[in-house]
């Protein structure tokens, strides 16, 4: 899968990502690391919403400005998550397609479980009309 990352702080935690990406399979687009949080937002949401990837992460230090960005990308659905469990249902039940997360208190093994889950769920197509309203 073709997954966007961009970040506007690298460190362990988004290293760590990016090689647990490319371990498994994965063709990392590199959108900006170390770049401010704006553009890392939006080029990640670009990306997935021309097609050039298939889904996004981006990191800031909250989160928040990212996935703030990130949504202002028309066709782009941020969601800002801590866990993997929350990864997972903002894919299934959102058909969020950019994972946004802080790195304030987000461990490398988080970052990864909680892409890793991000990546395995499958969007509950009874959604559909819910997710529908967003447009």
């Amino acid at each position: 899968m073709r997954i966007a990352f961009g970040t506007d702080a690298p460190c362990p935690a988004t290293e760590a990502l990016v090689a647990h990406l490319a371990a498994g399979g994965h063709e990392v687009i590199d959108c900006g690391s170390g770049v401010p949080w704006p553009d890392a937002g939006e080029a990640v949401a670009t990306a997935v919403a021309t097609g050039r990837a298939e889904l996004g992460v981006v990191s800031c230090f909250t989160g928040t400005g990212v996935s703030i960005a990130a949504n202002k990308v028309a066709g782009a659905r941020a969601a800002l998550c801590t866990d993997a469990a929350t990864a997972h249902g903002a894919r299934r039940w959102n058909d969020a397609n950019v994972l946004a997360f802080g790195l304030r208190l987000t461990t490398a093994t988080v970052a990864c479980e909680m892409t890793d889950a991000f990546l395995a769920a499958e969007v509950d197509e009874s959604e559909r009309a819910n997710i529908a309203k967003l447009r």
